[in-house]
């Protein structure tokens, strides 16, 4: 028997596991875009609906897929991924990302850089960092499209580390070694209260054993937000008092100002429109959060990529003024208080 070669590799087909490999480079794209395609909608149906064709063709290109590797990837009944297609779908969505990426890279040799990224933010920066963005990529990078998904660092993560979006704003510190971090800027933890019933008589700071007299709108246990609160309270072997606890720091904020009592927020979780009627007291001996930018460790971002995450840098160390509360933490500003600095996606030489 000859023994074909696929990418430059000689395979012995008397070996299954050479077999197994040659059927990976015998994937037709169209059978993995399928099979996201159902990951994502739950019908073959649905997903024929969003890629553009009938549902017989989606059938066929999963059917085909699943010939390929040996194994069930669907339960028809359900349409939802068995164990062996979940495994399937996350490299898939990382396979997909990078052929994408391929085409993005070679434009941006020819000063074209165009694409999709596919970025996470967590709320309370999305709110004023996605219109600066947006405005920015807008001049600067016109055939770039951007989507955004908000959501918690909780939610954010997973998806980033499986490939589903292709960087993400997230508070240190990012779990698993999957994923790398780079400082944007530091954020203040407030107390947050009415200003015209205001639960510490108008001072201006408070320490943290002042907040267990207060019955207060928590994050939930395991948030990061959470975490901090905690660790924070801990050694000064304080109790904080929840009213409820809440996971979502925007689900929080709106509490708050519909008058269900304070909360410790971010500053920026506070917008410039309701700073009359709300007071952000400070918190003695309680941290800033860092918020900064995650990317996969492995791989080398695309082109349109790297294109926001600079962008995201020349916005959060230019001249223009941050949120009150910020403080920039860009490579420059490192560099000055540590030594040396590499951001993250830049490959080393």
């Amino acid at each position: 028997m000859v023994s074909p070669t696929f990418c430059g590799i000689q395979a012995d087909l008397s070996n299954s596991y050479d077999r197994y490999l040659l059927s990976l480079f015998q994937m037709d794209v169209r059978h993995l875009q399928a099979l996201v395609a159902v990951a994502e909608h739950r019908s073959f149906s649905a997903a024929a609906e969003a890629l553009g064709t009938v549902q017989s063709n989606v059938s066929a290109h999963v059917a085909r897929l699943e010939r390929e590797l040996g194994a069930t990837l669907v339960e028809r009944s359900s349409g939802t991924l068995t164990p062996e297609g979940e495994v399937v779908a996350t490299r898939t969505y990382r396979v997909l990302g990078e052929l994408e990426a391929i085409g993005s890279d070679l434009g941006a040799l020819r000063q074209e850089v165009a694409g999709f990224v596919r970025a996470g933010m967590i709320g309370t920066t999305a709110r004023w960092l996605v219109p600066l963005l947006l405005s920015e990529l807008g001049t600067r990078h016109p055939n770039l499209r951007l989507t955004v998904a908000e959501g918690t660092n909780t939610l954010l993560e997973p998806q980033l580390g499986a490939g589903r979006l292709d960087m993400a704003v997230l508070t240190a510190p990012v779990a698993g070694r999957e994923l790398s971090f780079e400082p944007l800027f530091e954020e203040d933890l407030v107390l947050v209260v009415p200003a015209d019933d205001d639960p510490v008589a108008g001072a201006h700071r408070v320490d943290l054993a002042d907040l267990a007299e207060l019955d207060l709108l928590l994050p939930a246990p395991g948030t990061t937000l959470r975490a901090e609160l905690d660790a924070a309270v801990k050694p000064v072997g304080v109790a904080l008092r929840a009213r409820a606890e809440l996971d979502g720091i925007r689900l929080i904020a709106t509490l708050t100002f519909e008058g269900y009592g304070p909360a410790v927020l971010p500053a920026t979780a506070v917008p410039p429109h309701l700073r009359q009627r709300f007071r952000l007291v400070a918190v003695e001996g309680l941290s800033a959060r860092h918020v900064g930018l995650a990317l996969r460790s492995r791989g080398m971002p695309s082109a349109p990529t790297r294109a926001v995450l600079e962008t995201l840098r020349r916005l959060v160390s230019g001249p223009d003024p941050l949120p009150e509360g910020l403080r920039s933490l860009t490579p420059a500003a490192a560099s000055r208080a540590e030594g040396s600095w590499r951001p993250v996606g830049v490959p080393t030489g």
